[in-house]
């Protein structure tokens, strides 16, 4: 499989050549262009994290309830997937670590990385975001979509990242959702609101943009119905 990134960061779309009988699992949705001879299915991604009890998960999280599966049965087929907002697009090699990743920033992965949506504990509730995250596991290239640019950090120590901001992280990554101040009322009417305090070595994948404040700027520009 090689993946080609184009137009980034602000409208970022990958081409994607396949080999013979290879497959890429993207999300529902995501194709934009392909070749003619390409075989293109649905599914609710059988094995781990698969089945209808996946596919429900995945659209608790804030994910298709399906997942499409592009197959080529001979070397050289080409696609082109993208985003569904403008945004980065950024590769991650899986070679047997695990990655958290938001749930909305899953864009495409080959068919040996397993992806499975995960409770991740009280603490993982994000200013309102889905409570599940996507773990990444296996081996193979991952796809990660954003709003805004992607840019990458190397954490050894102590990293803080307003939590609207987060892509994905390394599972050797500890975190712990808190405040950025001394004051909750603070740092709720400074407009901060809540951070992920990340501890440990490890990479964090994080987005120029935060989607949700975009949604409440835009949200308040609409005339009502």
């Amino acid at each position: 499989m090689n993946i080609e990134l184009l137009h980034q960061p602000d409208s970022a779309i990958a081409r994607i050549l396949l080999d013979a009988g290879e497959e890429l699992v993207a999300e529902a949705g995501s194709m934009v262009a392909m070749s003619g001879f390409i075989n293109a299915s649905t599914t609710l991604r059988q094995g781990k994290g698969g089945g209808i009890l996946g596919g429900l998960k995945r659209m608790v999280g804030g994910e298709s309830l399906f997942l499409s599966v592009f197959r080529s049965p001979v070397a050289g087929g080409e696609i082109f997937i993208a985003p569904k907002t403008i945004g980065d697009i950024i590769q991650y090699e899986l070679s047997g670590k695990e990655l958290v990743i938001q749930s909305t920033s899953y864009l495409a992965s080959a068919s040996d990385v397993d992806i499975v949506l995960g409770f991740q504990g009280f603490k993982s509730l994000f200013s309102g975001e889905a409570i599940f995250w996507l773990t990444a596991s296996g081996y193979g290239s991952i796809l990660l979509n954003s709003f805004g640019a992607i840019y990458e950090v190397d954490v050894n120590g102590t990293y803080i990242v307003d939590t609207g901001h987060i892509v994905a992280f390394e599972k050797s990554l500890d975190f712990e959702i808190t405040k950025i101040g001394s004051s909750w009322l603070g740092a709720f009417l400074g407009g901060e609101g809540l951070v992920c305090r990340f501890k440990g070595r490890g990479k964090v994948y994080c987005q120029t943009h935060n989607p949700g404040s975009f949604g409440q700027l835009v949200g308040t520009q609409l005339p009502p119905r």
